[in-house]
């Protein structure tokens, strides 16, 4: 890798049910947060797809509304799927809806639907993962409390499903030096790759300002940062279909990836393109207290004799791939004007950091 790259992140204004204007198997990872069925604040967003599932609402059809939900997203995977790289992966972060319909209260499990289609569509499925999401609320029953048999337990986890497209993929030659560079620590390993992830903070999901919808469908940083360093390398295509506020493109960007991102709704287009030009610095500290993070693991375990060291980041390491790891600094992030609306391309350049 040369001391001086770019990568390159397109953002397309479309409906990502149909997104003809990507090539297929043109992206090596995908990590989104689709609008959740059967949660209330994505109803209207749902009703304006199909007006069928506000008449299935009306009259309590609970089912058959969640399962023409899912249908609107069905359209959505079955262009992931086309689009992804043979031994890609799909990461799709989602939460399960607890509702009451004409006095019935009852569990609607997305995550379970979505595994259904993924399997349907031919794809591999991988151990997945539970977001343990700390609350504060005082109360960790739902229904009649203290007395048995009435009370529903509170949910307090979303899901994190993770699929393969094909065999598994294989690196040679210069792909494999990437991938040593794109290395994660031994520390961040023991804690990324378990089945539960716990500290993560879920995001504010307001969207302020005349002209944005009320939700954002935003994510912590933390949660694509994590699985686009666990399933991609260094210079890989990332793509999200539901743009909402860029987080995937900002993590692709830190970790030196470039991205697609495609989002219905002009105005987060555009705002996240004004915003994301001003964020160099930080992303940049970023990368530096993910530096420091190792530095303090080393430093807490100084009692142990470490086999290897990394030239660049000038620090011990507890493997041999650990010896490449590299992370450059942001140079600059601007704007390329294509003179299309429905295109906003971001260019982001790096130097040693």
């Amino acid at each position: 890798m040369s001391s001086m790259r770019t990568t390159h992140h397109k953002i397309y204004e479309a409906d990502s049910r149909n997104l003809s204007m990507m090539e297929d198997r043109s992206v090596d990872l995908i990590v989104t947060s689709p609008p959740y069925p059967m949660i209330e604040m994505w109803d209207q967003l749902f009703f304006s797809l199909n007006e069928e599932i506000e008449m299935k609402m009306k009259v309590n059809d609970s089912i058959n509304a969640f399962e023409l939900m899912h249908k609107e997203l069905d359209s959505v995977w079955e262009e992931c799927y086309r689009v992804l790289k043979s031994g890609g992966i799909m990461c799709i972060v989602i939460g399960d809806a607890v509702r009451t319909f004409d006095g019935t209260f009852q569990l609607f499990s997305s995550h379970s639907r979505i595994l259904a289609k993924a399997m349907q569509m031919g794809m591999y499925c991988l151990p997945s993962i539970i977001w343990n999401k700390p609350t504060n609320a005082p109360n960790k029953f739902l229904g009649s409390g203290t007395l048995p048999v009435g009370a529903y337990v509170k949910m307090e986890h979303e899901h994190i499903l993770i699929f393969r497209k094909g065999e598994k993929r294989k690196f040679s030659g210069e792909d494999l030096k990437i991938r040593r560079k794109s290395s994660i620590f031994w520390e961040e390993r023991n804690e990324w790759y378990s089945d539960i992830w716990r500290g993560i903070n879920g995001k504010r999901q307001t969207l302020e300002g005349e002209g944005f919808r009320s939700r954002s469908a935003g994510f912590p940083l933390e949660i694509p940062r994590r699985l686009i360093s666990m399933f991609s390398s260094i210079a890989d295509t990332v793509f999200d279909p539901f743009l909402g506020e860029g987080t995937t493109v900002t993590a692709s960007i830190l970790l030196e990836r470039n991205s697609v991102a495609s989002e219905i709704e002009h105005n987060l287009v555009e705002q996240y393109c004004k915003n994301i030009v001003f964020q160099e610095k930080n992303i940049n500290r970023l990368i530096e207290e993910r530096k420091k993070k190792h530095k303090d693991f080393i430093q807490n375990n100084a009692n142990k004799e470490w086999k290897y060291f990394n030239e660049f980041l000038k620090m011990p390491v507890v493997t041999t791939n650990e010896q490449w790891i590299r992370f450059d600094r942001i140079n600059e992030i601007v704007l390329k004007q294509n003179g299309k609306k429905e295109i906003m391309e971001l260019i982001a350049s790096y130097g040693e950091g």
